[in-house]
């Protein structure tokens, strides 16, 4: 998602990539939950870290804390590094409560791209 946002909203100006420490497939509530408000995700894929380890970061912005803690330190130490602990809706099983969790975090990571581009671009 915020892959998503980020390429939005800085339409360009910046090369935005998004990496986990585990690949698995993009959750499709956060696709449709994203499309409600413009943004499509769909084509976005599950990468591994260490497909950019060549890549020297400006910025490093990790968004849960699992990812935060066993995110690799290989990256440019001249990156600023960023951490967000979003709302994780992934775990909720009640079929009504799971849109609103993907809702608040959609929200949540909305707000924190809106404020980072304002900072940094």
């Amino acid at each position: 998602m915020a892959e998503g946002y980020l390429k939005a909203f800085l339409n360009g100006e910046a090369e935005v990539h998004s990496a986990g420490v585990e690949n698995h497939a993009i959750n499709e509530n956060a696709i449709k939950i994203m499309k409600r408000d413009g943004v499509d995700i769909s084509k976005h894929t599950s990468n591994h870290v260490s497909e950019y380890e060549h890549i020297n970061f400006d910025f490093i912005i990790t968004v849960c804390n699992h990812a935060h803690e066993t995110c690799p330190n290989f990256f440019s130490n001249k990156a600023v590094r960023i951490h967000k602990n979003f709302f994780d809706p992934s775990k909720i099983e009640d079929e009504e409560k799971l849109i609103f969790g993907f809702e608040k975090c959609r929200n949540e990571i909305k707000k924190f791209c809106q404020e980072f581009c304002a900072t940094y671009f």
